[in-house]
């Protein structure tokens, strides 16, 4: 992959394109096709402002998996519609949102973007990896925070982190999340294990905020030299801090890996090029017709062909 990335967290997208375009905008049978027809609008936005020469939709194939709800079962507990034996448990998601996604699917796939979904992976994984692998500047189009980690100034990686739709963007780098947070991309993932994470189910360490996290980060490069300083009596860490952090170990034994975004999913081979003309113009008309796409979807093919 050369030139410019983009990747697209595309469920956090479609969740903020359904949210936040109204339940009126349907089909020619009325079904809603609100989140449809929103993140086409937000792709077309992104790629009339950014140009990327290469753009991924990547995808939850398991929003919850088995491997990290082992080490903290309370991972994304809460948002648990059923648990299932086999394949991933079902998530909540809005009536009217679920059947939208397989479309969501289709009209990426006639257009000829590239979507990729690994089994056993959250999309944050798959993004991961495309983005250890690029060559070039990556920007990641996400409403999570947990992908801060990957920002690298150094090689041109950032977040882009709508704040409203996608025409105004928070262009995260390594500067801006000092500012925040007090810590570079590689800082992140230690801030949030040690903060918690109530919207993932992580509890954090008790005791340990923000900016408190923070701090000890400052004082101390990153999660393993806080541990050190647990044992090296003397530390600035207040004895009540010490005490927290000494029984939070089996809790951060296991979180690091549990909130730091996989580099090395099994991607398949994909052709990245943003495409400049559909895929399959038979069956986007075939979808354009039966699911009302409109002006959104012939805005977005001009903004292609550009």
């Amino acid at each position: 992959m050369t030139g410019r990335l983009m990747l697209l967290d595309t469920a956090s997208l479609y969740f903020r394109a359904y949210f936040g375009v109204p339940d009126s905008v349907r089909a020619p049978d009325g079904t809603p096709v609100n989140a449809v027809r929103g993140l086409l609008d937000f792709i077309d936005r992104l790629v009339k402002d950014h140009r990327p020469d290469q753009l991924v939709a990547c995808m939850d194939a398991d929003w919850r998996p088995h491997w990290r709800v082992e080490l903290i079962p309370s991972y994304k507990a809460h948002r648990v519609a059923e648990e299932r034996a086999a394949g991933p448990d079902e998530e909540e998601v809005p009536d009217t949102l679920s059947p939208q996604v397989p479309v969501i699917e289709s009209v990426l796939d006639a257009v000829g973007i590239a979507r990729v979904g690994v089994a056993g992976y959250e999309a944050d994984d798959v993004i991961g990896t495309f983005t250890a692998r690029a060559k070039g500047p990556v920007d990641i189009v996400t409403g999570d925070r947990d992908l801060y980690q990957l920002v690298d100034d150094a090689r041109g990686v950032r977040v882009l982190y709508p704040l409203k739709g996608v025409g105004t963007l928070q262009l995260t780098d390594e500067a801006w999340l000092r500012g925040k947070y007090g810590v570079d991309g590689s800082g992140y993932a230690d801030l949030a294990l040690l903060r918690g994470d109530p919207s993932d189910g992580l509890p954090g360490v008790p005791g340990i905020g923000e900016k408190t996290a923070a701090k000890l980060l400052a004082e101390y490069g990153d999660l393993a030299g806080i541990m050190a300083a647990v044992e090296d009596r003397r530390s600035k860490l207040t004895p009540t801090q010490r005490r927290r952090l000494d029984e939070a170990r089996p809790y951060l034994a296991v979180a690091p890996k549990v909130v730091q975004v996989a580099d090395d999913v099994p991607l398949p081979d994909v052709t990245t090029a943003l495409p400049r003309a559909p895929r399959d113009p038979a069956e986007l008309r075939k979808l354009a017709t039966r699911w009302g796409l409109g002006g959104s979807l012939e805005r977005l093919l001009t903004t292609l062909a550009v």
